[in-house]
């Protein structure tokens, strides 16, 4: 912390002989506390305003928060993130290689795949693998150009709601994980990939054994966010009603008419949820920014724990003596 020396009027610099007579004052950084007073004070204001606010019906809120039907959204948009992420990891991975690859037509397909599922809105695309029986009232899986057809089912009895939102939420997440593993592959010094080739290992072995290791250094912090980002994304596949969280609350206050209370209950689960995810993204921060950051970063909150802790322990010891 800066500190500044208390100085007799008459001199204009410390005179040696002074020195254990000084004291050390730190530097007194009045507009910091006047902003953090100003915003607690607009915090606790903004609170008390929520608590007495009688449109709010704390009521109505405490009855559906633990709601069997709440808890039915929650396992769908758990599930939802949990396999989108995983399809979007999966397929981001594989689209990432071929835009590193050298062939043209590999690279052509994955850079168009990148273009259409990062360039249009996630909702247009949910609606639209929603409503695709209008496009194809039938899936058929074939030889083209024939009449010879392996697999043939309705389109409707396919693709599902929970389905369509799967597809939607898992093809564009592959879009935006392909570019963070596409940063992590290449954040890995090329003499690795020549050293592994130079041993005789094929450049599929050196991609799974070599480079991808060294590459969660880079693509797992990124990850971590999207997974936080996927959770929330979950919402929008409430208009082709996919029975998620949001879903379900839709429903509620369509019949009880109580819009805000119901939100409420929605913004309670997401916040505790995020907050869950929270905990192991934080982990994987520290764990794979081990000898990248600075070494004295510490969050202004740590810093508050620490200095009180410290502050507890020197009183005890002199309370001891």
């Amino acid at each position: 912390m800066p500190s500044t020396l208390k100085v007799p009027r008459n001199t204009t610099a410390p005179d040696p002989s002074l020195m254990g007579q000084l004291e050390i004052v730190p530097v007194r950084n009045y507009g910091r506390w006047i902003a953090a007073v100003a915003s607690v004070l607009a915090l606790v204001g903004l609170t008390g305003s929520l608590a007495k606010n009688d449109n709010l019906r704390w009521d109505v809120v405490g009855d559906h928060l633990f709601a069997d039907l709440i808890f039915d959204g929650l396992a769908t948009t758990l599930w939802l993130t949990a396999a989108a992420m995983l399809l979007g990891l999966a397929l981001g991975t594989l689209i990432a290689v071929m835009r590193l690859s050298s062939s043209p037509v590999l690279y052509g397909l994955a850079t168009a795949f990148v273009w259409v599922f990062r360039g249009t809105p996630l909702l247009v695309q949910i609606i639209f693998w929603g409503y695709a029986a209008a496009l194809y009232a039938y899936v058929k899986i074939g030889i083209p150009f024939t009449d010879i057809t392996f697999f043939q089912a309705e389109t409707n009895a396919l693709l599902t709601p929970a389905v369509a939102a799967l597809l939607a939420l898992g093809l564009n997440e592959a879009a935006y994980a392909s570019e963070i593993v596409r940063a992590g592959i290449q954040s890995v010094d090329p003499g690795q990939t020549e050293a592994a080739h130079s041993l005789g290992m094929r450049p599929a072995l050196t991609m799974r054994r070599i480079v991808l290791p060294q590459a969660m250094r880079v693509i797992i912090p990124p990850m971590g966010n999207e997974t936080i980002n996927m959770l929330k994304m979950t919402a929008l596949v409430s208009v082709i009603s996919a029975h998620d969280l949001m879903s379900n609350i839709q429903d509620v206050y369509a019949q009880n008419y109580q819009v805000i209370p119901m939100l409420v209950v929605a913004s309670i689960w997401y916040l505790a949820l995020v907050t869950l995810l929270g905990l192991p993204q934080a982990w994987l921060e520290r764990r794979y920014g081990r000898g990248t950051t600075r070494a004295g970063h510490v969050s202004p909150f740590r810093r508050l724990l620490g200095g009180t802790a410290e502050r507890f322990g020197r009183n005890s010891k002199e309370q001891k003596r």
